[in-house]
C-alpha cells in the first residue's frame, strides 16, 4: 500500500508541512509583538471559529462534487491566501494581517480535511480502516514534526514573511504530488445523491447526528479533547517563551517531541489491534493526563511531559473518533454528517481561546489549563460511564 500511494502520502506530508509552518508562526510572531498571552487566545478564537463552522459546509459539498477536485482546489487556494497575506501585510502592517491570513487558510484547511476523509474511505475500501488512517497520520506527523523546526530555524535568518513564502510554494508541491498518484482510477462510484436544497441537508445531517446510535455520546468526548487541545494550542507559544524564559529553538524542539511522540502512539495503533472501546478510554485518560501536568506547571519538564502526553495521545483518539463515524454514518451521508460532527466536535477549540484571552494573566494560563482538565475529567467519566452500563 505504502508502494503504490506514496505520492499520495507525499503530497499529505507536505501539506501538513506547509500548514505546520504556519501554525507555529502565528501565535509565536503575534506573542513577540504583543507579549501578552491574551493576545494569542484571541487570535486562536478567529482563527479557529471560522474554521469549524466551515466543516458543515464543506461536508455537503463533498456530497455534491468530488472529493479530488475539492482537495486539489483548496491547496491551491491555500497558496493564493498566503500571497495576499504577505502583500496586505507589507502594504500595511499590523497582527490582524496574520490573523486573516491564518483563518483563511483554516477555512480551506478545513475543505481539504473532509475531502481528504473522503478519499481514504472510498479509494482505500479494501484495507482496513484503522491501518490506512495510521499511516495517513503518520504520514501527516511528519510534517507537524519537520514544521515547527524549520520555521523556527529559518525565522533567525529570515523574516516571517519569506516563511510564509516557503508554505507558500510547499502547498503547490504538495498539489504536484497528489496530481501524480495513480489511484484517481481506485476511486468507488460516489453514493447516489439527493436533489436536496443545502439546508435541507444540513437539517437532515444533525438529524443523523442525534438518532444515529453513539454519535453524541462520541462529539461530547471530542468536545473534552479539544477543550485541552484549543488551550494548549492557544497558550504554548506564551508558556514555553514567556513564563518557562525557554528560547524559540526550545519551543520548536517541544512541538517535534509532540510529533515524535504522536509517532510512537500511531506506530502501535497501525500494529496492534486494540477494540474502540479501549483506544477510546486509554487516549482520552493519558490526554487527561497530560493536562492536569501542564495545569500545575511547576517546572518546564513537567510541562513538557504533559504535552508530550496530550500530541501523542491525540491522534490515538483521533483515530478512534474517525473508525467510530465511519462504522455508524451510512456511506451516502457520510460527506455532510462527518461536516456537521467535525463542527461540533472542535467548537469547544475557539471557547478555549476566549477562556484563555479572558482569564489568563500575562504569561501565566495554569489556572486555565488546570480548570479545563477538571471539564475533561467530568465529561469522561459520564460519557464512557453510559457507554459501559
Amino acid at each position: 500500500m505504502l508502494l503504490r500511494d506514496r505520492a499520495f502520502f507525499a503530497s499529505m506530508f507536505l501539506t501538513v508541512l506547509a500548514d505546520q509552518i504556519l501554525l507555529f508562526l502565528v501565535p509565536l510572531v503575534i506573542f513577540q509583538i504583543t507579549g501578552d498571552v491574551a493576545w494569542t487566545g484571541l487570535a486562536f478564537f478567529f482563527e479557529t471559529l471560522p474554521r469549524y463552522l466551515t466543516f458543515p459546509v464543506a461536508g455537503i459539498l463533498c456530497d455534491r462534487f468530488s472529493p479530488i477536485l475539492l482537495l486539489r482546489i483548496s491547496r491551491i487556494l491555500r497558496a493564493v491566501v498566503c500571497a495576499l497575506g504577505i502583500a496586505g501585510q507589507v502594504a500595511f502592517g499590523g497582527v490582524w494581517w496574520l490573523i486573516a491570513l491564518s483563518a483563511l487558510v483554516g477555512i480551506l484547511t478545513t475543505q481539504g480535511m473532509i475531502a481528504l476523509e473522503m478519499l481514504l474511505v472510498r479509494a482505500f475500501s479494501d484495507q482496513r480502516f484503522e491501518k490506512v488512517a495510521s499511516y495517513g497520520q503518520l504520514a501527516s506527523q511528519m510534517g507537524v514534526m519537520l514544521g515547527p523546526l524549520i520555521a523556527a530555524y529559518l525565522m533567525t535568518v529570515w523574516p516571517w514573511e519569506l516563511v510564509v513564502v516557503l508554505a507558500t510554494v510547499l502547498f503547490l508541491l504538495a498539489d504536484a504530488a497528489f496530481w501524480m498518484w495513480p489511484g484517481h482510477k481506485r476511486m468507488e462510484a460516489a453514493p447516489e445523491r439527493h436533489d436536496r436544497h443545502p439546508v435541507a441537508d444540513l437539517a437532515h445531517a444533525l438529524r443523523l447526528v442525534w438518532s444515529l446510535p453513539g454519535l453524541m455520546r462520541a462529539i461530547l468526548q471530542a468536545a473534552g479533547v479539544n477543550l485541552i487541545i484549543g488551550a494548549t494550542l492557544a497558550t504554548m507559544a506564551a508558556m514555553m517563551t514567556g513564563y518557562f524564559h525557554q528560547s524559540e529553538q526550545a519551543y520548536a524542539w517541544l512541538q517535534v517531541g509532540g510529533a515524535l511522540a504522536t509517532l510512537a502512539v500511531l506506530s502501535l495503533t497501525a500494529h496492534v489491534h486494540l477494540s474502540l472501546q479501549v483506544m477510546g478510554v486509554t487516549a482520552y485518560t493519558m490526554i487527561c493526563l497530560g493536562a492536569l501536568l501542564t495545569g500545575v506547571g511547576l517546572h518546564p519538564l513537567l510541562y513538557v511531559a504533559g504535552f508530550l502526553l496530550i500530541a501523542g495521545f491525540d491522534k490515538m483518539f483521533n483515530i478512534y473518533v474517525r473508525t467510530l463515524r465511519k462504522e455508524i454514518i451510512p456511506p451516502a451521508e457520510f460527506g455532510k454528517t462527518t461536516g456537521v460532527i467535525i463542527c461540533l466536535n472542535n467548537l469547544s477549540q475557539p471557547l478555549a481561546g476566549i477562556l484563555v484571552a479572558v482569564f489568563a494573566s500575562g504569561d501565566d494560563a495554569r489556572m486555565v489549563l488546570l480548570s479545563l482538565a477538571g471539564v475533561m475529567a467530568v465529561l469522561g467519566v459520564v460519557t464512557f460511564r453510559i457507554r459501559s452500563v
